[in-house]
């Protein structure tokens, strides 16, 4: 339920935003004025379609996977403190298999792992630990699954920024070679073309880094979790062996 609100909270404030940027463009276009919007679209269109349409690719794929990590790291969080207890719980009064039922009606990676340790409860506490060893494993993995991605487009973006750089640098010199001239009338073009593309191929970087650093900051604190709470599930499993 507070995961549903949160969703409504941020699509009501994205629905004011968006009422409130029409009335300003209407507002700039009764004026004579150009809004926030049509100044990025002229400098869009002015980098030229090539590298500026593949700067802008690598932003919308690169934010499409993190919001999807996001989304999916946010429902991983688990209330690890309130699953110990109910494990501690479960085990003492129904045992490994009351307990297992309460990890299989539990969302997450941890209760995932807890599965698995009292899957092989009955062979030893080595074979429990060896078990939530290996399958915490396979859950870190799903957790940074697609992260390598961003990162990719973080180093991509501005590379193509600055390809566009000296290719509008190029344009530039030939522009010069062609009217024999080093007027500034000739060479503004070109120079122009080569740093819009470097500043947006670096305002879509500096976007996806803010996304990564935010994605890999929520990795750990998932793993951290994960790590604390298997070493509990082994000495709530010792103590239920006593």
């Amino acid at each position: 339920m507070k995961k549903v609100v949160n969703i409504l909270t941020i699509a009501g404030f994205m629905f004011l935003g968006a009422i409130q940027s029409t009335y300003a463009q209407d507002a700039a276009a009764a004026e004579g004025s150009e809004t926030f919007h049509q100044i990025l679209k002229r400098y869009f269109i002015e980098g030229g379609p090539g590298f500026m349409g593949i700067v802008l690719v690598a932003l919308i794929l690169g934010l499409a996977i993190a919001i999807e990590r996001i989304i999916y790291l946010n429902m991983a969080t688990t209330n690890t403190k309130k699953l110990i207890a109910s494990v501690d719980e479960a085990l003492s009064s129904g045992g490994v298999e009351a307990a297992k039922e309460v990890c299989r009606n539990t969302k997450g990676p941890v209760a995932s792992i807890f599965y698995q340790g009292l899957e092989r409860a009955d062979e030893g506490l080595d074979a429990a630990e060896k078990a939530v060893v290996g399958y915490g494993g396979v859950q870190m993995g799903l957790l940074e699954k697609n992260i390598s991605w961003i990162s990719l487009f973080i180093a991509l973006a501005p590379m193509l920024g600055f390809m566009g750089t000296v290719i509008g640098m190029i344009g530039a010199f030939d522009a010069i070679a062609v009217a024999n001239d080093i007027s500034p009338a000739v060479v503004a073009g070109g120079i122009k073309v080569a740093l819009l593309t470097t500043v947006f191929g670096l305002v879509v970087a500096i976007i996806l880094q803010i996304f990564y650093n935010y994605i890999i900051s929520k990795v750990d604190s998932i793993v951290n979790n994960m790590e604390d709470a298997s070493i509990s599930l082994i000495d709530l499993l010792a103590k239920y062996k006593k």
